[in-house]
């Protein structure tokens, strides 16, 4: 299978089982596109007629182009082959029971009270609370008693606002890195945190201690405020930037990602970026929002066409920086094409339910934070261990082979199948499809290969 696509002035043919990309001339990429369903000397007439106003497109120069992509598809580089299929079930069934990493749900409260807030303003239709101490340790035993062999284990501190029981974070760290030298393990942690409790003292933890720290911003001004306010309902920008600032500067501006969310109020969401680039941050993410078609903030399809259009602006305005000597990161379009994920995470996604669980502040399991609240998806608690075999095994068999609609589809070894969550409040599925979400996906994919293709050539350029 292969996808073919032009932007930004190149023309691309992925091919799709072998992950073989190839930026190719107009003529390559006509004849690509007809080579599995019509033969030779139909192609020759077709691309004779279609060039015969460019002397360059000769009969040998077509017969050159022909035999080129012989070669690449017997040198399994184009029209691979799916071979994958049978592999699905198995590679969750060998990772057996181990898990890797946990999402601790320190405080389910927060200090904003944000429109769009998946989890109910950090309630998650619940209760108010804040974890304790002795469950925060309970789970990071729970977490290396069920490892395995694993060592490299990672924790993220999540909310509500996780800055709001800091005391038991900074305790839970301490608490870790006793632990991991006697078991043999070795903790990673990150943070989430919308900003307003950031001082000195977490500036100089996070640092210290994490590896990743996530801040929420939405970009321009008008539109954080928009949503991310306070009870009283007062904008948050301009309390949270300044410390946002800060922090990024004392960690030299590195392991770091703004991550802003953007709703049917910002559909043009590279104004945000550019904000985010004004204000000096350079390691940045913009998600579209997940809530309920009826909700004002839910992207509409004529608001899919626009956002479309800004991932394409978006990539031409990352290369245009990088040849002014000013990149910046855009999560979704970090592209590894030599090299990537292995099969086993192209085939089986993030790992929720299975690798990766959430923890409740009262130690109950969920697949992932998405889910927490839900009871039907609770998998256990920390203190009894895993008691729901039945949900856990929907996830261990939720793969991108399980779904129907992802077999046809050309990002489907990119994507994995996509989030789980997002399919299930779509669909009521979680082997359901997320059909806005995949159309955006696809298209952050083409930009992203285009990036490297563009890359690629500055690079061969510069030799």
């Amino acid at each position: 299978m292969i996808h073919q696509f032009a932007l930004n002035g190149y023309h691309i043919v992925l091919d799709v089982c072998s992950g073989a990309v190839h930026v190719v001339d107009e003529l390559a990429y006509e004849m690509i596109a007809r080579f599995e369903t019509e033969n030779y000397e139909k192609i020759k007439a077709e691309m004779l007629e279609r060039y015969r106003e460019e002397p360059a497109v000769t009969e040998q120069e077509i017969q050159r182009c022909y035999a080129e992509i012989e070669t690449l598809k017997a040198e399994g580089q184009l029209f691979t082959e799916d071979t994958f299929a049978p592999m699905a079930g198995e590679f969750k069934a060998r990772s057996g029971d181990v898990i890797k990493a946990l999402c601790l749900h320190v405080a389910h409260t927060c200090n904003l009270n944000c429109a769009y807030c998946f989890a109910s303003q950090g309630k998650y239709h619940g209760e108010r609370a804040v974890m304790s101490l002795e469950v925060g340790k309970r789970a990071l035993d729970f977490l290396i008693e069920n490892s395995g062999s694993r060592r490299n284990l990672e924790v993220d501190f999540f909310g509500g606002e996780p800055l709001m029981n800091f005391d038991v974070v900074k305790n839970l760290v301490a608490y870790a890195r006793m632990r991991e030298k006697e078991a043999g393990k070795n903790f990673r942690f990150t943070l989430t945190t919308n900003g307003m409790l950031i001082d000195d003292e977490v500036i100089d933890f996070c640092n210290q201690e994490m590896s990743n720290v996530v801040l929420s911003l939405d970009g321009r001004k008008e539109i954080h405020d928009r949503f991310r306010v306070d009870y009283a309902g007062n904008g948050s920008w301009e309390r949270i930037v300044p410390k946002f600032q800060k922090l990024v500067k004392a960690r030299e501006g590195k392991s770091y990602y703004m991550r802003g969310t953007f709703t049917h109020a910002n559909p043009d969401f590279v104004q945000d970026i550019r904000q985010m680039l004004d204000l000096g941050f350079t390691e940045l993410s913009m998600e579209p929002v997940v809530c309920a078609p009826e909700d004002p903030s839910a992207l509409t399809k004529e608001d899919l066409k626009t956002v479309k259009q800004q991932y394409e602006e978006l990539a031409v305005l990352m290369l245009e920086r990088e040849a002014e000597g000013r990149p910046f990161t855009f999560y979704h379009y970090m592209l590894d094409l030599s090299g990537g994920p292995c099969i086993y995470k192209r085939i089986s996604g993030c790992g929720s339910g299975t690798e990766y669980m959430a923890v409740t502040p009262w130690g109950d399991l969920y697949p992932c934070h998405q889910f927490v609240g839900e009871e039907r998806f609770r998998l256990g608690d920390i203190w009894n261990g895993l008691d729901n075999p039945e949900i856990r095994g929907e996830f261990a068999a939720c793969n991108v082979y399980a779904k129907p609609e992802c077999r046809d589809c050309w990002a489907r070894l990119y994507c994995s199948g996509g989030c789980a969550a997002n399919a299930w409040h779509a669909t009521g599925s979680i082997t359901g499809v997320y059909e806005d979400g995949c159309e955006l996906f696809r298209k952050r994919m083409e930009c992203a290969i285009m990036l490297a293709a563009a890359r690629a050539e500055r690079a061969e350029q510069v030799k």
